[in-house]
């Protein structure tokens, strides 16, 4: 397996972006160093066309003007933090409120707006890119300089792993995932898709989606995809579409350190999506305690790839992760980094084609 590095686009300051493709015979996965952006994952079809499963845009431009973290990374916190601030050690840290009064994904400089530096892998079986960068002490509040690294990995079967570890001088809140948007089909409403999930519960949450730190069974509710069920069959029921959090097997409440994992070497299925016309199919493994079920509820009217007008419920986000607002919540396992660990958090999205 190969890797072709590019020029993709440059920054105002004059700084080169590079594009990456890895391929294998069914597949490939393109992914920038803007952002540590996956890009496009585009699925060879049985009647010899492609389907590319991710939202985005055509162009560096597109990435460069958006606000919607299509194929980014997002951190030093994704999802949110209540009331935009927390305390460790005693010491109580501001953020951004840039989600009514809370923060959400960083604040207003997010990683998805950030320069990485790729490396390109290639072995036998696999290859991929590992994109590095470090965040400051102090930036966008959070305590500690932190060296990151997010490894994008795809194999001869169809399994593209994401790999994210972290290292710290400083105590601090750490939790970063992907927020690829999926469509199966490559367009429309992603109502038909079928979902299972292996997930008996979700975090409630207050109107502002802030965890109030119970969980919640889903069983007999709309929340409920422990059998297979059409995405759309019950989102009326619960507003706009779905923004929740679910729990995943690796929850334990008894591991102080499954929110912010420190061994990647064991892994759950938390879920398949099946599209029924194209048949395409996929799979999330993940070490993570939770996972943001999101349904693009508020996406209406952006343009994106090859012009196309994006609406709402046209695509959907499995953002792998520790739970929300989890440096404020006593009884959920912590997502506190210390110095002298390394945070191993990996999720893999394995496609059937």
């Amino acid at each position: 397996m190969k890797v072709k590095k590019q020029k993709f686009g440059v920054l105002c300051d004059g700084t080169k972006v590079n594009l990456y493709t890895i391929k294998n015979d069914n597949m490939s996965v393109s992914c920038m160093e803007y952002g540590c952006t996956l890009t496009s994952i585009v699925l060879n079809n049985k009647d010899g066309s492609k389907t590319d499963v991710l939202l985005g845009y055509s162009t560096f431009e597109g990435w460069l003007n958006s606000n919607y973290c299509f194929g980014a990374i997002v951190g030093r916190f994704a999802n949110r933090i209540g009331k935009a601030s927390f305390t460790v050690n005693g010491k109580k840290y501001d953020l951004d409120k840039n989600d009514g009064p809370n923060t959400l994904h960083g604040g207003f400089s997010g990683y998805d707006k950030m320069m990485w530096k790729g490396k390109v892998i290639e072995k036998d079986n696999q290859a991929g890119v590992k994109f590095t960068r470090v965040s400051v002490d102090g930036e966008q509040g959070f305590p500690g300089k932190v060296e990151l690294s997010v490894t994008y990995l795809l194999d001869e079967n169809n399994n593209l792993s994401c790999i994210y570890t972290a290292e710290t001088d400083k105590a601090t809140p750490i939790n970063i995932t992907n927020h690829a948007y999926f469509n199966l089909a490559g367009n429309g409403d992603i109502g038909e898709h079928l979902l299972q999930m292996n997930s008996t519960q979700r975090l409630e949450v207050n109107p502002k989606l802030i965890p109030t730190g119970k969980l919640l069974d889903v069983a007999k509710t709309p929340f409920d995809f422990a059998k297979e069920k059409k995405m759309g069959k019950d989102m009326k029921d619960v507003g706009v579409g779905y923004d929740h959090c679910y729990v995943t097997e690796m929850y334990n409440p008894d591991d102080p350190h499954c929110g912010c994992p420190l061994d990647d070497s064991d892994l759950v299925e938390f879920c398949t999506v099946k599209e029924p016309v194209s048949g395409h199919e996929m799979a999330v493994f993940t070490n993570m305690e939770g996972c943001q079920f999101y349904t693009a509820n508020y996406i209406k009217g952006i343009q994106g790839k090859n012009g196309r007008i994006y609406k709402s419920h046209e695509a959907f986000c499995l953002e792998t992760q520790c739970f929300p607002d989890t440096p404020n919540q006593k009884t959920f396992p912590t997502c506190i980094l210390e110095p002298g660990q390394e945070m191993k958090a990996k999720t893999i999205y394995s496609f059937k084609i």
